[in-house]
């Protein structure tokens, strides 16, 4: 019998399978490779909501666990994902620098946002009102961490690249069926997938696309992330990330013209050098209407459960949640109730 059966191994499949592992549980992990928003995404961690230069909740607590558990995934795996580098925030006007001394000196924000000003001068960048530098953050190699994690999975037989039918799933005394395969347990990890799956899909994940773009720029000298109207994310190899743009209601992972364009122009107004786009790329992120995620078990079927809604913020949340979630299940501990699923009304 395997421990946990986990359908999903985006961002939060992982960090919960991850998780198990470590604690000595046995795993197997569905997967069709449907949603892509893991993959694709810039892997950007930041304690600060940067548009209301505003803190989120816990999050020197995610931050400090990220670190442990990024830093101990790397080492099994012999490869380096996590990439600490500060974002240095581009303001728009002297209102907004303003704004930010002002939240600097906040006891909430203190440990996150330099209280000096920053007047690097970044070849190809044009920032006239100078920079704010946001600390402790940085980026994870999604596409790579994904990549090599599941090779590692199909090594040990532990994963299964095929989709997961809920209709085959089963119940009985203390454990659950699927097909050939019995648990004890079974996480629901699918992002944007949640809309097929029938016992957790009266949950409001709403899903918000959106798109980047990666190109080339010899004459870009950037050695931070770049928070502007969009990210500029440095690659190295003279490559960047930029994006991303937000949509609420196109629920296709296929780029457009019109996503593209607000890209180029608003990329146009930071930089100052030529640049060639490389690829244009887009997912639907699995974001929920109050912002917070879907952490919790079944109203109903006790040994089901689901982790999802991580939004933005997948590389910073997955594994706090994933701990959340898995210590819920083992030990009983209590799911906070700001990302409990037992928030939402259950359908009748």
């Amino acid at each position: 019998m395997t421990d946990y059966l986990i359908v999903g191994s985006g961002l939060a499949g992982i960090a919960f399978a991850e998780t198990a592992r470590r604690n000595g549980k046995s795993i197997v992990v569905f997967d069709n490779a449907s949603q892509n928003s893991s993959r694709i995404a810039a892997g950007l961690y930041n304690p600060v909501v940067l548009k209301r230069f505003s803190g989120t909740a816990q999050a020197q607590q995610q931050l400090d666990y990220l670190k442990t558990f990024y830093e101990v995934l790397e080492s099994h795996l012999q490869r380096k994902f996590n990439f600490e580098l500060p974002i240095f925030r581009r303001f728009f006007s002297a209102e907004e620098q303003n704004n930010w001394f002002q939240s600097s000196e906040k006891a909430s924000l203190k440990d996150f946002l330099s209280p000096h000003l920053v007047r690097d001068e970044f070849q190809g960048i044009n920032a006239p009102f100078s920079f704010g530098k946001v600390l402790q953050t940085g980026w994870v190699n999604t596409e790579s961490l994904l990549k090599y994690y599941h090779q590692e999975l199909s090594l040990l037989g532990q994963l299964r690249q095929k989709a997961f039918m809920h209709e085959n799933l089963e119940f009985h005394e203390g454990q659950i069926s699927y097909n050939n395969i019995t648990a004890r347990n079974i996480i629901f990890a699918e992002g944007f997938g949640l809309h097929v799956n029938p016992y957790f899909n009266y949950l409001p994940l709403d899903g918000t696309k959106g798109e980047l773009l990666l190109i080339e720029a010899p004459n870009l000298k950037l050695d931070v992330i770049v928070n502007a109207s969009v990210y500029i994310l440095p690659l190295g190899s003279n490559l960047f990330k930029v994006g991303a743009t937000y949509n609420w209601d196109d629920k296709f992972a296929t780029p457009t013209f019109a996503a593209k364009q607000e890209l180029i122009q608003k990329l146009n107004d930071i930089v100052t050098c030529d640049y060639k786009i490389i690829s244009h790329m887009a997912g639907v992120r699995p974001t929920v209407k109050d912002r917070k995620p879907l952490v919790g078990t079944h109203h109903v079927h006790k040994r089901m459960h689901i982790l999802n809604g991580l939004g933005t913020r997948g590389v910073m949340l997955g594994p706090f949640m994933a701990k959340i979630l898995y210590d819920a299940i083992e030990c009983g501990t209590e799911i906070p109730r700001e990302v409990d699923i037992k928030r939402f009304r259950i359908p009748s």
